[in-house]
């Protein structure tokens, strides 16, 4: 005779989620769960339950805590390391792990220099010469403008290849007067805008430089000459530097869902680079090259995980429309939950993807 908790069992597995493990009572109300929930192969996942977890910060509290799952706290607590979440082989491999995993700070002294510096210009146009999109990261530095000097006004601008090499820094001369220089965490004094470049040209230069030759109505995400534009905050950057630039080309941390809070508010770029590069930045005057190094590294390290390739990665690609359309409902309820998953497809375009075009 058949024993009633085994056919239990089948039931409870049957209508559960295998990438969040959530339990739903009947199968149609697990696939209602699935086409909302855009699981795929792009979202963090413990390396040892497997668990699927919309954040790297969720993810962290399901290793770490508050309410980690014992389990894997424990082996994580041996082998795991606390900047990339990643689960090594042995307590060994994790120290090796660490070692290269772990960024060291900018020099104090080499930002001593970058602040005096004056204008540095290679920016250049090459017409696509190079294989593959070209990636810059781009920070601002902001002033106060109005009469309470709430006012945003971008002051200082730098811009850095993947080298981590200056391309483009310059003190910027706002439109309108500056009523309060933020002196504590900008560092910068009325002498230093006296003579600087106009907003216009900055605007001008940087725009240029970034479509790279290519009409802006033109640029497309692949095959085109267009560069890539990493930064924190960049809506706002671009919005003080009057520049207008492709969403389709951006690569922002504070919007990229995994590098967000769980309550899907953004995370500061000082929080992101102590909890997933390991130093500290912004601790006194705040420099748009540190904060320019901090963004490219943040985007290089999420750029280079391994996810598991497929043809069309996107819900929102054509050829996944109807993955879990309405009219597919009673053939859903009929697939296995590991079927659902394998249908499932990301809401977000995951920056892994940037390396198949490089």
């Amino acid at each position: 005779m058949r024993d009633p908790s085994t056919n239990l069992m089948t039931i409870e597995n049957r209508n559960k989620c295998v990438a969040c493990f959530k339990q739903f009572n009947k199968m149609e109300h697990l696939v209602e769960h699935m086409r909302t929930s855009y699981h795929s192969v792009h979202e963090p996942i413990c390396g040892i339950c497997k668990k699927h977890c919309r954040s790297f910060e969720s993810l962290r509290e399901h290793l770490i805590g508050p309410l980690p799952k014992q389990e894997c706290k424990n082996i994580f607590n041996i082998r795991g390391c606390r900047l990339c979440l990643t689960i090594l082989d042995s307590p060994n491999a994790r120290w090796i792990h660490q070692e290269r995993c772990q960024f060291s700070s900018i020099n104090a002294g080499l930002l001593a220099r970058f602040a005096n510096l004056g204008i540095r210009d290679n920016l250049t146009v090459d017409n696509g010469g190079t294989r593959g999109p070209q990636v810059v990261a781009l920070a601002c530095k902001m002033v106060g403008g109005g009469s309470d000097g709430s006012l945003d006004l971008c002051a200082r601008v730098c811009l850095i290849d993947e080298s981590e090499n200056i391309i483009f820094h310059t003190y910027v001369k706002p439109p309108i007067p500056v009523t309060n220089y933020r002196y504590e965490t900008t560092g910068i004094r009325p002498e230093y805008l006296r003579d600087a470049m106009p907003l216009r040209q900055v605007q001008r230069k940087i725009q240029d430089f970034l479509c790279n030759g290519e009409p802006m109505w033109k640029i497309r995400p692949k095959g085109g000459k267009a560069r890539i534009l990493v930064g924190h905050g960049l809506d706002h950057d671009l919005d003080r530097l009057q520049i207008e630039y492709p969403a389709i080309m951006m690569r922002d941390t504070a919007k990229y869902p995994p590098l967000m809070k769980t309550s899907k508010l953004s995370n500061s770029l000082k929080y992101l680079t102590q909890a997933y590069l390991g130093y500290d930045i912004q601790t006194g005057i705040q420099d748009p090259y540190e904060d320019c190094v901090a963004t490219l590294r943040l985007y290089m390290r999420m750029r280079s995980q391994v996810h598991k390739i497929e043809d069309y990665p996107l819900a929102s690609d054509p050829q996944n429309r109807n993955n879990f359309a309405s009219w597919r409902q009673n053939e859903l309820e009929r697939m296995a939950p590991e079927q659902l998953l394998e249908i499932s497809r990301s809401d977000y375009y995951c920056w892994c993807l940037d390396s198949r075009d490089m």
